[in-house]
């Protein structure tokens, strides 16, 4: 059975659990407190967990006596000194209120092929998970989720190489920095071309985050550690006083939240230049600030449309800042229905923290991969193949000799002119082109009224004719259709 079977199996226990109203976000919560067990077992790691609470103990009780066993369970495993253990478990309950049903899947998950699972990877299955979790529209979780194939895309253009610190202010499930991770083990031979020390230093400190929300934290965590990341993902606020201890980072990959700050309020830290309550300035401020200014470190970066042409919240100011600090030298205009939730138009914002504090950049290079393009979603994913021409177009040494009609340069002075608008590099629409030939509709208008009027004339005289035929000479006041009325 493979990794794609399983999570359709585990996935498929939620209906056992909508008697209990149970949300999938809540079944994902509960499946990691009891696949923590399980993998600890199966990866024989269990020695940091007290012996009264490992996995065996689930599946050798029944009915209420497993149910208060399992309520003890996540109350003193949040408890641990193990810093692991504790964040997973810190403040866990169960949502379960029926025993019958919590044995069910406790009996459902031992009964998994966990060595196919572990022969394709744990982490790949708890990813799938989670995509699955976001994939379905009534979890909410789309919200968080980016889409696995633009994570790829992100990290492989921003190429991380071992020995630099990588980042996500913005965490979520930590997709982004499991996904460098793999990219640099990739490069490395799983780690085993670098030395002692330096291997140390990618297992645990190269990749970090920090994430706002206590649930998606705790999914973060179990999918790092079975990814065989240690590096320290903090349950916070990056826009409050502690996002001002992150910096001098090598590479940023993240996906910030859109929207405002608590309804509104204000960032609580005072280092940004530009104050707005506009979460995605403030994070945009925060990303390039956070970098190494050395020339080389850099940030792959998706936003809303609005970040690219908003007034408001200083948006002209922020964005002038990003140009002079950073050299921002491309942007993807994404294609609709990407992510799940609806209706977004995003983009990602490729840009180098430069020595220097001015005029650093010089041109943007914009690629349009939405016009014309496809309508995507659950069943018409995008896929690595649609990103083939963009990557060649990105990676091409001589962007001028590019033969692409989606790819554009501006100058800094033509973006200067338009209040630093970034909305730009969008081609023309073919499904509009019907509509080039159509004649000027003030013409079309005019030429309408004169026919009216004609018929009109025309209906007139036929009135008057038959009335002289019944003897009926009365005077008529003719209608008209003015163009004025």
């Amino acid at each position: 059975m493979g990794n794609q079977q399983i999570v359709q199996k585990l996935w498929n226990l939620c209906n056992v659990l909508r008697d209990d109203g149970i949300t999938y976000h809540q079944y994902v919560t509960e499946l990691t407190y009891l696949l923590f067990l399980k993998m600890m077992k199966e990866t024989d790691n269990e020695g940091s967990i007290p012996e009264e609470y490992r996995w065996d103990s689930l599946i050798n009780i029944h009915g209420l006596e497993l149910k208060t066993h399992y309520q003890k369970l996540l109350i003193d495993l949040g408890n641990e000194n193990n810093d692991v253990i504790s964040q997973i478990y810190t403040n866990a309950q169960t949502n379960i209120d029926e025993p019958k049903n919590l044995e069910k899947i406790v009996r459902s998950i031992d009964a998994l092929d966990w060595y196919s699972a572990k022969e394709e990877g744990l982490g790949d299955l708890y990813e799938g998970l989670l995509e699955k979790n976001a994939s379905e529209t009534k979890s909410g979780a789309g919200q968080y989720f980016t889409p696995r194939v633009l994570i790829d895309l992100m990290v492989k253009l921003a190429k991380p190489q071992a020995g630099e610190r990588c980042n996500d202010p913005a965490a979520g499930t930590f997709g982004f920095m499991i996904a460098a991770d793999r990219y640099v083990r990739e490069q490395t031979d799983d780690y085993f071309d670098l030395g002692e020390k330096e291997a140390e230093f990618q297992k645990k400190q190269a990749f970090t985050g920090v994430e706002l929300v206590k649930e998606t934290h705790r999914l973060a965590l179990m999918n790092a550690m079975l990814h065989n990341i240690q590096g320290e993902i903090v349950l916070g606020d990056t826009l409050s006083e502690m996002g001002k201890n992150l910096k001098n980072f090598d590479v940023i990959l993240t996906n910030p939240p859109f929207g405002t700050k608590r309804g509104g309020e204000r960032p609580t830290r005072d280092d940004l230049t530009f104050a707005t309550t506009n979460k995605q300035f403030n994070f945009l401020q925060h990303i390039y600030k956070s970098l190494k200014p050395d020339g080389k470190a850099r940030a792959s970066v998706v936003v809303p449309d609005d970040i690219l042409f908003k007034k408001d919240g200083n948006g002209v100011e922020i964005r002038e800042d990003l140009m002079n600090k950073c050299n921002l030298h491309t942007i993807l205009r994404l294609p609709n229905g990407i992510f799940y939730a609806p209706g977004v138009k995003t983009n990602v914002l490729f840009f180098t923290r430069e020595v220097t504090d001015r005029e650093n950049t010089k041109d943007v290079w914009v690629y349009d991969l939405r016009t014309n393009m496809q309508s995507f979603g659950k069943r018409s994913p995008l896929t690595e193949k649609h990103f083939e021409n963009f990557i060649t177009a990105y990676e091409s040494k001589d962007r001028e000799s590019i033969k692409d009609d989606r790819f554009n340069v501006f100058t800094r002075e033509e973006i200067q002119k338009k209040d630093n608008s970034l909305d730009i590099g969008l081609i023309a629409d073919d499904s509009l082109a019907a509509y080039d030939d159509l004649p000027d509709p003030i013409d079309s208008a005019e030429e309408a009224i004169a026919k009216l009027n004609q018929a009109v004339g025309l209906l007139n005289e036929v009135v008057i004719e038959l009335r002289e035929v019944e003897g009926e000479k009365v005077a008529t006041k003719p209608i008209k259709v003015s163009s004025n009325e």
